[in-house]
């Protein structure tokens, strides 16, 4: 079938409706993010560093979505007031002591002059070489350079002691920052893995890596799945709860470093 026709008789791509509504809780007046997504099967509220987001399917009404809110309230409440518990890491300025999270330690952070900025570890904690001129951007830059070498260190340790009795290794592997996901594995066996897996313990970030190897034998999450998990990280289950209680404070913390500075 030509090319063309394919494209005019395929279904279109479903689309997603976003807007912004005001709710009152007891403490503030708060933004919510509604979404009208097509693949959506229920209502749902998802509370992150980012703020509220109401999911509505397509043929749930609006009144629907406000009762829905109202009736959560109470729990959109703890939710955002534990955000801003877990939102402790203070902010790293030029110059300044400060702590930088790594493998689920919070290291000390000194400053040295260089000729250009690039951020190293070493037996006292992090040193920061920073150029003369250098800026609250090349700063941010370096942050991001300086975890996606670490991350790829880590998965260049632990990847050839899993790579017997897969079918064949990653395509490739991509350091990004995730927005929900920790990691996941395209049809074309490429590999996704989320930048804020570095600064939890290494344990978890370990079992991630295994999850998503084993996608190359099993692409669903069905018990002969979990079996594989299970005979290569016998442990994941401890992890997996460690992301469930830790895992929203890591990413709040990877996004608070690389974001500009407040002005």
């Amino acid at each position: 079938m030509p090319r063309l026709l394919r494209r005019l008789i395929a279904p279109a791509a479903p689309v997603i409706q976003r807007d912004t509504v005001r709710l009152r809780l007891e403490e503030a007046e708060i933004d919510v993010l509604r979404v009208r997504d097509p693949r959506a099967r229920r209502l749902k509220l998802s509370v992150d560093e980012r703020g509220v987001r109401l999911t509505l399917p397509l043929r749930a009404s609006l009144v629907a979505g406000e009762r829905f809110m109202q009736a959560n309230r109470q729990w959109l409440s703890e939710q955002l007031a534990r955000c801003r518990r877990d939102d402790v890491l203070p902010a790293l300025r030029i110059g300044e002591p400060g702590q930088l999270p790594l493998r689920g330690q919070l290291l000390p952070v000194r400053w040295q002059s260089g000729r250009f900025t690039r951020i190293e570890q070493d037996e006292q904690g992090i040193c920061i070489h920073l150029a003369a001129r250098a800026g609250d951007a090349a700063l941010r830059r370096a942050l991001r350079e300086f975890y996606e070498v670490q991350t790829r260190a880590d998965v260049g340790r632990w990847l050839p002691g899993y790579l017997a009795g897969l079918p064949r290794a990653p395509a490739r592997i991509r350091i990004k920052v995730m927005s929900s996901q920790w990691g996941s594995l395209a049809p074309d066996g490429s590999m996704a893995l989320d930048l804020a897996l570095v600064l939890g313990r290494p344990s978890a970030f370990e079992y991630v890596l295994v999850h998503e190897l084993c996608h190359l034998l099993q692409a669903n999450h069905s018990p002969a799945f979990w079996a594989e998990v299970e005979a290569r990280f016998p442990a994941w289950r401890d992890e997996r709860a460690y992301f469930h209680a830790e895992g929203r404070r890591l990413k709040a913390m990877l996004r608070q470093l690389l974001a500009p500075a407040a002005a």
